[in-house]
């Protein structure tokens, strides 16, 4: 699976694979091969990179262009709940 979004965050926040990979607890050579596509990033491994970047799992997977969508209606229901 291609992830279009995870190396222009990474960029974006001017960290290097081996520091992304750090933080998701793998080696710099399975991060990259997440970027390119090579192997899929676990349910988990999504998730910390979403809080990394503090965008949805939505946004890392590419199913929307708006980084925060899925957060955004979650803090909305939230609120409607309360």
């Amino acid at each position: 699976m291609v992830y279009p979004n995870i190396k222009a965050l990474r960029e974006d926040h001017d960290l290097r694979q081996r520091e992304v990979a750090a933080a998701l607890n793998v080696s710099q050579n399975t991060y990259s091969q997440y970027e390119n596509g090579v192997i899929e990033l676990t349910a988990s491994n999504l998730i910390k990179l979403a809080d990394l970047y503090g965008v949805s799992v939505d946004y890392l997977l590419g199913r929307t262009k708006d980084p925060k969508a899925a957060r955004r209606a979650r803090r909305d229901r939230d609120r409607n709940e309360a």
